[in-house]
């Protein structure tokens, strides 16, 4: 603009305007310079300026810096650019995977480099907080043994020892409870761990968690504690405060919302009808084990959700679909006094308003209902809530915070294909005192000193009180199906630790790329899944696409491993 240039200068604090002025340069040489290397200036260069902090004239309040300018008096250019292949800009044009391949490049942009910054953050905010509390920071190793009842684990073969292999944690469980035994009363870690399972959006196969244990403490100890922790990182990062966080049973969460993480931002409770529809002529009704309802309010009112036809075919659609895999929805709803249900032929008008009263159903409302085993249409019917929540608006993150403890989890589940019980948690939970007596004739009946904490339908921690008599870890190994042998080679370290005296103990483990998401979330910036506040995250396949990981190595590494060829 005439003798002026202006240009944009991007740090890691945010953009600011410089302006290069020809006229106020004195030295003819050195304004000669300036102007030549103005001429040569690309997008992404990286330079160096020296110039002096003036206020703006006319300020712009969209930017941190935008009160200020930099009145330019010398250019450098320290490295020049290519043109970048998507726009450096928040709305930018680039898809995922283009990003996720120049990372570097996605993370100059600023709603990733916020992400990234609030992840720093949080991790002083925990960090001071728990020296506060007289928790003392110890690292555990990366290179362990493999051990069953959990995911599958990636494994490192040892050059050293030929044919053996070492596992990467999935948790530092075992080692935090020695260090219990060792006296180190109150131990945290933020740690990386990592899982071979399947990616979603909040999964990773390498992930991070604030890893915590105490000894001697009850539940209620733990509860608290971790529970004060989470508010003061709200507080500091967010500016919210959390209310004081309410207890709920796994038993009820699934009876009332049909998971254990309940988003309790919005109603929708699962609501029992097998009173109102059974025995009344309806075979495929008649034939389920169990019907559950749930009621969308005020959906079915013009221009709501589900108010034609065809949205309601798209409803059905949605149940039937991989997401949901219920057999069919059956419906009800009211409109101006009338009823209109997909049983509307086959069910009496009476029934039908005996269903709407039961549900305290009221103009506009739809109800929705399916019908089968009772432990599948409950995890059906939940997941079902989820994604209407997500529709409706409800589960947005404009709809504020709910959060909750689910506590007395069961011990121990059947599973059907292994033919035994495995662990809900691991294996080295505490069973509830009151229900140590079941063990020896109704395993799947004996409560847990479990709790999750479920923050807007996530679950964002879990730990227990851990079992740390001997007697009752080999108890425990035995009903999972170990034998004596197997039970010595795998926790052999852990039993004989116990038997130098181990104090009651007890802890949690928080997921702390989802924390970071819930945070953000408050905060304003959007995300897709826990890698938007991962630095160098991986792909829906599991690949780094960066540095084009994982890959193969050569047969001379494969020959170090006295591997020639993997079958």
């Amino acid at each position: 603009m005439g003798s002026f240039t202006f240009l944009d200068l991007r740090d890691r604090f945010g953009i600011t305007q410089c302006v290069f002025n020809r006229t106020n340069v004195d030295n003819l040489k050195e304004k000669m310079n300036v102007y030549h290397k103005l001429k040569k200036l690309g997008r992404e260069f990286v330079i160096q300026i020296t110039g002096i902090v003036k206020e703006r004239l006319k300020k712009n309040k969209k930017r941190f810096t935008g009160e200020i300018e930099i009145v330019s008096q010398t250019l450098n250019i320290l490295a020049k650019a290519d043109v970048p292949p998507f726009k450096i800009e928040d709305d930018t044009d680039g898809n995922e995977e283009i990003r996720l391949k120049y990372r570097y490049l996605d993370i100059r942009r600023s709603p990733v480099k916020k992400q990234l910054l609030l992840r720093s953050q949080v991790a002083r905010v925990l960090r001071e907080t728990l020296w506060e509390k007289e928790f003392c920071e110890i690292e555990t190793p990366y290179l362990i043994k493999s051990t069953p009842e959990g995911a599958r684990d990636f494994v490192v073969p040892s050059r050293m020892n030929p044919g053996q292999f070492y596992a990467l944690p999935q948790s530092p469980q075992l080692f935090k409870q020695i260090l219990m035994v060792s006296g180190m009363d109150r131990y945290f870690q933020i740690v990386k761990c990592f899982r071979d399972e399947e990616l979603r959006a909040h999964r990773q196969l390498e992930f991070t968690q604030l890893d915590c244990e105490m000894s001697y403490v009850t539940q209620d100890d733990v509860l608290e504690t971790f529970e004060d922790l989470i508010n003061v990182v709200f507080k500091k990062t967010t500016s919210y405060e959390l209310p004081r966080i309410k207890h709920m049973t796994y038993e009820q969460a699934l009876r009332d919302y049909g998971v254990d993480k309940p988003d309790l931002r919005f109603d929708m409770k699962l609501i029992d009808i097998n009173h109102i529809l059974k025995g009344k002529g309806l075979q495929l009704i008649d034939k389920a084990e169990s019907i559950l309802a749930i009621k969308l309010g005020k959906v079915c009112l013009r221009g709501g959700l589900f108010s034609t036809n065809k949205k309601l075919k798209n409803l059905e659609k949605l149940v039937k679909s991989q997401l949901i895999k219920a057999s069919g929805l059956i419906w009800l709803k009211l409109i101006d006094g009338k009823f209109y249900s997909s049983f509307k032929k086959f069910i009496d008008k009476e029934i039908l308003r005996n269903w709407a009263q039961e549900m305290k159903a009221r103009n506009g409302d739809l109800i929705c209902a399916f019908a089968g085993t009772s432990k599948n249409i409950r995890e059906q019917m939940g997941t079902f809530r989820s994604e209407i929540g997500k529709q409706l608006g409800l589960s947005h993150p404009s709809c504020g915070l709910s959060a909750i403890w689910i506590v007395d989890f069961p011990l121990l589940k059947f599973d059907e294909e292994k033919g035994r019980y495995v662990s809900m948690h691991h294996p080295f939970t505490s069973p509830k005192e009151e229900d140590r007596f079941l063990m020896k004739t109704t395993p799947d009946k004996v409560r847990a000193k479990a709790y999750d904490m479920v923050i807007n339908g996530f679950e964002i921690g879990g730990g227990s009180i851990r079992i740390h008599e001997q007697h009752l870890q080999k108890e425990l190994f035995q009903l999972l199906g170990f034998t004596e042998k197997e039970i010595y080679e795998k926790f052999g370290f852990l039993l004989n630790a116990f038997k130098y005296g181990a104090p009651p103990h007890g802890g949690l483990a928080f997921g702390f790329d989802r924390l970071c998401t819930i945070l953000g979330s408050m905060l304003g910036l959007d995300y897709n899944s826990i890698r938007d506040y991962i630095a160098f995250p991986k792909n829906n396949q599991g690949r780094d696409s960066m540095i084009d990981s994982p890959n193969f190595i050569t047969i001379q590494q494969l020959k170090e491993f006295s591997f020639t060829s993997f079958k």
